[in-house]
């Protein structure tokens, strides 16, 4: 049995003095120094994450563009190049096997970035998927990578992002400006002679970059971008700080608001669906579920400082009846106040709803509210 891994950045950690956790099968960092200051130091200024953790996959050919548009949720083959898009993995049933981003590197070459904990199901799911394509078209040009061990990717998150990245001694050659670099786009370059791809996206609900280097060229970004970063209050950045991040942010985690049991509906993602496409995965699972009284995703907003957590049961403000039961929960270190995501009955899920939360054994009173809790301003 193989044990936990480590990214290629672990002795940066360590000298770093993180704690590590088990997450998808890697030990990576939960925190550096504390959860509160890596917080901030993202919303104020900017955090620098190892996320090397996620599985990276290629797809090329000129039969690219359709296995994506068959294998995923949303239509990829009419994005322009240098663009990227959030979509989804389905199984046949409409539940959500993981999501993804994935980015146009060229006419005929996709880039799939997919969670850790999800690598073999994403693996798997293509590779059948390609079969497919490839049986209704003899010999279409048709290839699919793992390649995620060739590689290292980390994010650069905040309102100093741009700054940070702009200084760092090394990158070079960047096929647009960052400046002129829309959300959801990526460019080319360099860094120190090796190929760099700089993407607008990330997971915190602030400004910022990730990083795709070969593996061998991680440490020195991750130094180089330490550096740069310094003057501008840039703090190396946990899990801890992101999982609060990303909740403030409404953004979905797999495993607590996405699973295979959830279809994209549910989870306020049916904007993700391209439904119109004649056929892809998942399609004849889709439609079946939400229309009866499937729970749905909603925001909660309590007072004082006690949190509810994962697991914890929704209830009816008037009396005791369950309605549902919190899927993220966490005492919003930029709001000041609990929020929390959670799947609740149809019926009590217009904002403004009063509902109550069963924090062991103490009942909190929380209000329903539309996702996001947290957007920027800049």
């Amino acid at each position: 049995m193989t044990g936990p891994r480590y990214t290629t950045l672990r002795d940066r950690h360590e000298a770093l003095g993180a704690t590590f956790t088990d997450f998808g099968g890697w030990m990576m960092p939960v925190r550096y120094s504390s959860d509160l200051a890596e917080h901030h130091a993202v919303r104020t200024a900017a955090g620098l994450f190892d996320i090397s953790h996620m599985a990276e996959f290629t797809v090329e050919g000129t039969g690219a563009g359709e296995l994506l548009d068959y294998a995923l949720a949303g239509r990829l083959s009419t994005m322009a190049v240098g663009k990227a898009k959030y979509s989804l993995v389905l199984a046949e049933s409409g539940g959500i096997v993981d999501d993804v981003i994935v980015y146009r590197l060229a006419e005929t070459r996709f880039l799939v970035i997919a969670n850790a904990g999800n690598r073999d199901a994403v693996a798997e799911a293509l590779a059948e998927r390609a079969d497919t394509v490839r049986g209704r078209h003899a010999g279409i040009d048709l290839a699919v990578a793992d390649v995620t061990d060739d590689f290292a990717l980390v994010a650069v998150q905040g309102p100093a992002a741009r700054g940070i990245l702009e200084s760092v001694d090394g990158i070079s050659d960047l096929d647009r400006p960052l400046s002129e670099l829309p959300y959801y786009a990526a460019a080319s370059g360099r860094f120190r002679e090796r190929p760099l791809l700089v993407a607008r996206t990330g997971y915190t609900g602030e400004d910022g970059f990730e990083l795709l280097v070969p593996t061998d060229a991680a440490a020195e970004l991750w130094d180089a971008l330490l550096a740069a970063g310094e003057p501008a209050g840039l703090m190396p950045a946990g899990l801890a700080a992101r999982d609060t991040l990303r909740l403030e942010a409404g953004m979905p985690l797999y495993g607590h608001e996405l699973s295979p049991d959830i279809v994209p509906a549910q989870a306020g993602l049916g904007r993700v669906v391209a439904a119109d496409k004649p056929d892809f995965v998942g399609k004849a699972g889709l439609g079946a579920v939400i229309a009866g009284a499937a729970p749905v995703l909603v925001g909660l907003i309590g007072e004082g400082r006690r949190a509810g957590r994962a697991g914890y049961a929704v209830h009816l403000a008037e009396d005791d009846t369950p309605v549902g039961e919190i899927t993220s929960g966490a005492l919003s270190p930029t709001l000041g106040h609990p929020i929390a995501m959670a799947f609740v009955a149809p019926s009590a899920a217009t904002p403004g709803t009063p509902l109550t939360i069963d924090v062991r054994g103490t009942r909190l009173p929380v209000t329903v509210t539309a996702l996001p809790f947290y957007r920027r301003t800049n």
